[in-house]
């Protein structure tokens, strides 16, 4: 969700795998190798990861939760957007719901086919369904923006950016997810496409 993963930022500060899932990580079941996991996890304890990508205008930083806490059909992230900045690029998915709980600061977020914009404070909810109903473009007003995003884990998934005509797939993993466990994790020009039978 992302956005908005487990490969964590690259050297440049880009996310490693581009899982935008907003709220999404899970580490699976320890039993299975999933890492360890505390059902009840303090987000003082837990480490940020930065991300500054070449995209003007986007800088933020994130804490996981569901995966320290051993979530794996939610995953949750706290993020922290500086005064102006923006996190993911604009998206939606369609096959996971997200949802957005503001916990400090001001901003504005674009929703849905026809990209509305609302504004945000502390205490607002937002819901995210799958599909272009949860498009989002979020972005912090005057003062940075702690917010909460909240994410189902399905799999396969298909992450859709109408402004940038681009498309990502995603399968044996949720975005967001175990980088390890996926089969597949790519980005495509909205319009490409091959004829089914081309050799």
């Amino acid at each position: 969700m992302d956005a908005d993963d487990t490969r964590r930022a690259s050297d440049d500060g880009t996310r490693g795998d581009g899982s935008d899932h907003a709220g999404a990580d899970s580490s699976g079941d320890p039993a299975d190798g999933g890492g360890t996991a505390a059902p009840v996890v303090s987000g003082s304890d837990l480490e940020w990861t930065e991300y500054d990508p070449p995209r003007e205008g986007h800088r933020f930083r994130r804490t996981q939760l569901g995966a320290p806490a051993g979530g794996r059909d939610l995953g949750a992230s706290r993020y922290e957007l500086p005064p102006g900045k923006r996190a993911w690029l604009p998206h939606y998915h369609a096959g996971n719901e997200e949802a957005m709980y503001v916990l400090d600061g001001e901003g504005t977020v674009t929703l849905g086919p026809d990209r509305e914009d609302h504004a945000l404070s502390a205490g607002d909810y937002v819901a995210l369904p799958a599909g272009e109903a949860g498009f989002h473009d979020v972005h912090a007003g005057e003062s940075t923006l702690r917010y909460l995003m909240v994410s189902t884990m399905t799999e396969p998934d298909i992450t859709v950016y109408p402004k940038d005509g681009r498309v990502g797939l995603y399968a044996g993993s949720a975005p967001g997810g175990d980088s390890d466990a996926r089969t597949i994790s790519r980005y495509l020009d909205s319009d490409a496409e091959v004829d089914y039978w081309t050799g």
